[in-house]
């Protein structure tokens, strides 16, 4: 199907810097919350045990995921029915920033595990909500040619955001025998903390984004019809996946997989190594902040491969390195071993997620970008609980974090597998610009 631009509504460079900020922004919440400090919290200091922390955990990440699967994509099309983007992702983050917010009232005893369930089940899904629409921004904002560029550059941005948090986060609670705004080390308050500084990290550097990024024209429809309108272009599109957009389809089921992989790492890679290495708070952020850096490294160095090369290549070698960073994580008994693993696999990790991000960004269709990038989530978080649920399960019947982790490998390789079927959209020749950008 021939693309249409006329629906593009080109950026200023401070639009684009806006959206790329969307990710400075949200970053934290994946790393602070999920993978790192809270989630390394909880299984400890709310749970009291690493093995059943880990798998609660798991489960956590797959209850949200169930439900970012069974709405983005109905949402996606009912935005693409009312045109505009900007009040959906307001929306979406008010709710991770609120919940986000709450887990300050988390406090480490068994009595707060379903407060904390349930406050980072609703921020993970208004979390993943607002990436739904912001990624269906960027083919409206940047040309075809430059894809791959600025959504690595925005994934790196994202990881340097996070690497800044981990650091506020680290000098500024917990090696400090006096945490800042006098907060606190009695009832863990200092960790407590993550949350009030996440929710204040985002709310504070979405602004860009709704000030200087351009959005779609609203729609003049009453919003019954829009959707109804949504969910009928929905029906639709999902019926030509086998006929028109096939190609979308195989690399929707690849990435599918092979994201399952990536929320496995996301969601139990921080309570892994607290519990396998005895890993403690601070030494988890440096930790954190090593994987951070390497990630950002991976995510800007693949940009360029991705407009020179193609979207697939770029996830190609990405799987690769994932699988073989991944085994060496998981088998490995010294901790120094460790930390050598852990950083190679956080080069591979930008990488995968932004490739694919400009991947569907090629292949969607302008009038549909929303609605196919709520498919993307869709693949995201089809199947995504079964990753941390399978290794929850492997966790629990083993009693081995290894192979509980270790799950994510064989996510990654049969991903890499499907994906070799999926065609690579054609590439407009790259014209010369005086600029980067």
């Amino acid at each position: 199907m021939e693309q249409r631009e006329d629906l593009r509504t080109p950026a200023t460079r401070r639009g684009l810097i806006g959206w790329a900020l969307y990710d400075w922004a949200n970053s934290p919440f994946t790393t602070l919350i999920i993978t790192f400090v809270f989630a390394a919290y909880f299984s400890r200091g709310i749970v009291g045990d690493e093995v059943q922390g880990q798998a609660l955990w798991g489960y956590v990440a797959g209850i949200s995921a169930v439900f970012v699967a069974i709405l983005s994509p109905v949402l996606g099309a009912v935005a693409d029915a009312g045109g505009r983007r900007k009040p959906w992702i307001c929306l979406s983050s008010g709710l991770c920033i609120v919940c986000s917010a709450l887990l300050w009232y988390a406090e480490p005893v068994p009595d707060a595990i379903p407060l904390a369930m349930v406050l980072v089940i609703l921020a993970n899904i208004g979390f993943e909500f607002g990436i739904v629409f912001n990624n269906a921004m960027l083919g409206d904002i940047v040309g075809r040619e430059r894809l791959g560029r600025w959504s690595g550059w925005a994934w790196g941005i994202g990881y340097i955001g996070g690497l800044a948090a981990l650091f506020a986060m680290l000098f500024g609670f917990i090696q400090t025998d006096e945490p800042w705004f006098g907060v606190g080390k009695e009832n863990a308050a200092n960790i407590r903390v993550v949350g009030p500084l996440v929710a204040f990290w985002f709310a504070v550097f979405v602004i860009p984004l709704f000030l200087f990024t351009p959005d779609r024209d609203v729609s003049t429809l009453p919003l019954g019809q829009r959707v109804r309108q949504g969910v009928s272009a929905l029906g639709t599109t999902l019926r030509g996946l086998t006929g028109e957009h096939a190609n979308a389809m195989r690399f929707l089921i690849a990435r599918m997989i092979y994201n399952d992989g990536l929320v496995i790492v996301f969601a139990l890679g921080g309570v892994y190594a607290a519990g396998r290495f005895n890993m403690e708070q601070a030494e988890l952020i440096q930790f954190g902040i090593v994987m951070n850096v390497t990630a950002g490294v991976g995510a800007i160095a693949f940009a360029w491969l991705d407009d020179w090369r193609g979207s697939k290549a770029a996830i190609t070698i990405a799987l690769i390195g994932l699988s073989g960073a991944g085994l060496g994580a998981v088998t490995v008994e010294d901790v120094t071993w460790f930390w050598i693993w852990g950083a190679v696999l956080g080069i591979f990790v930008g990488p995968a997620q932004a490739a694919s991000r400009s991947f569907m960004a090629r292949i969607a269709p302008p009038e549909l970008r929303t609605e196919f990038f709520g498919l993307f989530a869709l693949s995201g978080k089809a199947t995504a609980f079964l990753g941390p649920i399978a290794a929850a399960a492997m966790t629990s019947l083993s009693g081995s974090q290894s192979l509980g982790l270790g799950t994510a490998v064989v996510f990654f390789v049969i991903g890499l597998g499907v994906l070799m079927t999926v065609q690579e959209p054609e590439r407009p020749e790259t014209k010369k610009a005086a600029s980067i950008f």
